[in-house]
């Protein structure tokens, strides 16, 4: 019965999520309640890198069935350690998708508390920040015309995964260094954002 429960606050909350900071916040707390929190199990994390991996990191968007489907089966099981911490990521895509297909920006006051409370999270249980949670927070305070915050985001998070070419971007942009644009463009000309974002 307390797993139905689980489920349906989960559905009944990803509309509200959605819309503002402070339902993100409020979801965010029901759903950590009713979460199985262990540091010793790294599944969500593990799944977080791997959408990263190959979602951002890759040249190309190397997404694959496999990496679906294990992302829904942690998500549809309310078993799952830290489901907080994905579904909360979900909530964050879904946003991010569903505005993006209308045409309109996503919510900034949304995007930076969604991921301030997933770096918190990830930062609490597994003692540090997934590469994607930089690269999101970086995406969030640009949005909120944060610069001088996405900037430094982007330097930490490039200072933890030297070899992130999406962090390696955003630290360009900010800061115009030379070094990192000869390196992208050297290393990585292939990459999807390389091409967007600095041989545009």
């Amino acid at each position: 019965m307390k797993k139905i429960a689980f489920l349906m606050l989960l559905l009944s909350g990803i509309h509200a999520f959605s819309q503002t900071a402070a339902a993100a916040k409020e979801v965010f707390e029901k759903i950590k309640k009713e979460t199985a929190i262990d540091s010793d199990d790294r599944s969500v994390y593990n799944i977080l890198d791997e959408f990263y991996e190959k979602n951002l990191q890759a040249e190309n968007d190397e997404m694959t069935r496999e990496t679906i489907e294990k992302f829904q089966k942690l998500a549809s099981d309310p078993s799952t350690k830290n489901i907080h911490i994905l579904m909360l990521f979900l909530m964050y895509q879904q946003h991010i998708s569903q505005t993006a297909m209308v045409g309109k920006q996503p919510n900034p006051e949304f995007q930076v508390e969604a991921t301030r409370l997933l770096e918190e999270e990830t930062q609490m249980i597994y003692k540090k920040t997934p590469a994607i949670i930089y690269i999101y927070k970086y995406e969030a305070l640009d949005s909120a015309n944060k610069a001088e915050e996405a900037k430094a985001t982007a330097i930490q998070g490039l200072k933890e995964y030297p070899d992130s070419v999406p962090l390696k971007i955003y630290t360009y942009l900010t800061t115009k260094d030379e070094t990192l644009k000869s390196d992208l463009l050297n290393k990585h000309s292939n990459h999807w954002m390389v091409k967007e974002f600095i041989m545009q």
